[in-house]
């Protein structure tokens, strides 16, 4: 290949499969495929997901050296590191799968403007969900403000082709490649360290989309909400680091039983990125402004981060994101009902603390659906109730959840794991609960 080279700058779409911007740059000369590790976003970003981030591009470096190429490594300011490396081999552009948060959006205009004043031309590709944001709008403009009606639309609306991995990927001679961030950039970041996490990566994440889509999928349906069951993807990392494609996963599952209400779940996954490009400040500001009084409660904000506030199923809950970075969907729901219906904290301390340890940490996600919970986003029925103990009993009725990660409850036998003060002589080392469970959490 000649002629001058593309970069291809990676993000949160750390794969070779399914990569449109990848796959264009290879198909056209020579690519110097970046990745920039900005100390001011890993200070900001949670010690897991650095974890999970630095397994990600050892992955991804051997991936593209066994297709001849290589992952470049620098630090810095994202804009001008990538201008420098452009300055350095002569590139002719800079291509990136397109972002919608609000650090994104900046960084694409700031390619975009100092690009074309040093003659390099920045393109943005798709690849970060199944439908582009703002692909499909409603009839009035803007964006779906209702998930319903956005999944008629995202149901209709065609999709681009899932493209393989490139063959090979030509690079420039003699452009230093690099050190991958390490132990020290983990450091720098906040929150705790998971000790039970698993290994970051286009590789493993692939397996594990091979293994639930020709296993557990199929009964997907029907489990996804016990929370002993463990009978979700777990591949909510994946899709938030790009190492698996979204429209890849969706076409995986296309026609297999179960697939119906997983692939729901990716359109949920759209229509808070569509919100999120649409309303920058999701992480922020009230969606929705509903006049919430809020209060500051800092004892019950620790017991309820520490999983010590009495009710066995959102302490469990909690537990689980210490112990994994990761928290089943319907106790993410609970949990967040508990501080922002029952304690009435705000919404942005819950959201922030997920962000601290999710290794699948996403502010369209993250924040979309703590503002949901809150009654302050995209629900339609923002006064719902709540009953934790209700909720609990169906959805771990044999309290299997709770004894997994609570072992103070370890002697309660089945239900009665979820009401240890109804005991006789309740554990010694377990707290009563700060609220009633029985009664509903819900609006003003």
């Amino acid at each position: 290949m000649t002629g001058a080279p593309v970069i291809v700058l990676f993000n949160r779409d750390l794969r070779v499969h399914d990569h449109p911007a990848l796959h264009a740059a290879a198909a056209d000369g020579p690519v110097v495929p970046l990745f920039v590790t900005d100390p001011r976003i890993l200070r900001r970003a949670a010690r897991n997901r650095i974890r999970h981030l630095c397994e990600a591009l050892a992955d991804l470096r051997t991936a593209l050296r066994a297709r001849g190429g290589e992952l470049f490594v620098r630090e810095g300011e994202t804009v001008p590191e990538a201008l420098r490396t452009a300055a350095a081999t002569g590139a002719r552009a800079v291509f990136a799968t397109a972002d919608v948060s609000d650090a994104a959006r900046r960084r694409e205009r700031a390619l975009a403007e100092e690009g074309r004043r040093a003659g390099v031309e920045f393109r943005a590709f798709p690849g970060a969900t199944v439908v582009p944001p703002g692909a499909i709008t409603p009839a009035g403009g803007g964006h779906y403000r209702v998930f319903t009606p956005y999944l008629r639309a995202w149901e209709r609306t065609g999709r681009r082709p899932v493209l393989p991995a490139p063959d090979r990927v030509a690079v420039p001679e003699g452009l230093p490649s690099g050190e991958l961030p390490g132990p020290d950039a983990v450091r720098r970041g906040r929150g705790a360290l998971s000790p039970e996490v698993p290994r970051g990566g286009e590789e493993p994440a692939r397996a594990r989309l091979r293994a639930w889509s020709e296993g557990p999928l199929s009964d997907y349906g029907d489990r996804r909400d016990l929370l002993a069951a463990d009978a979700t993807s777990r591949l909510s990392a994946d899709l938030r680091f790009g190492c698996l494609s979204p429209l890849e996963v969706a076409e995986e599952a296309r026609g297999r039983p179960g697939a119906d209400a997983f692939v729901r779940q990716l359109a949920w996954r759209d229509f808070h990125h569509q919100v999120a490009a649409d309303f920058p400040g999701i992480a922020r500001r009230d969606y929705r402004p509903r006049g919430t009084a809020w209060r500051d409660d800092p004892g019950g904000l620790e017991a309820w981060r520490e999983g010590r506030t009495g009710i066995p199923i959102v302490d469990a809950g909690m537990r689980q994101l210490l112990r994994e970075g990761f928290m089943h969907n319907r106790a993410r729901m609970l949990t967040a009902a508990f501080l922002t219906r029952g304690l009435r904290v705000h919404w942005r301390r819950g959201a922030e603390h997920f962000h601290d340890l999710l290794l699948d940490g996403d502010i369209a996600d993250n924040h979309g659906n703590w503002q949901w919970v809150a009654g302050t986003g995209n629900d339609t029925r923002p006064n719902r109730r709540t009953n934790l103990l209700r909720q609990a009993r169906r959805f771990d009725p044999d309290g299997t959840y709770v004894r997994r990660y609570l072992p103070e409850l370890a002697g309660l036998p089945g239900g009665r794991a979820h009401t240890p003060w109804a005991e006789q002589d309740p554990p010694a080392d377990y707290p009563p609960p700060l609220l009633d469970p029985s009664e509903g959490l819900g609006g003003d």
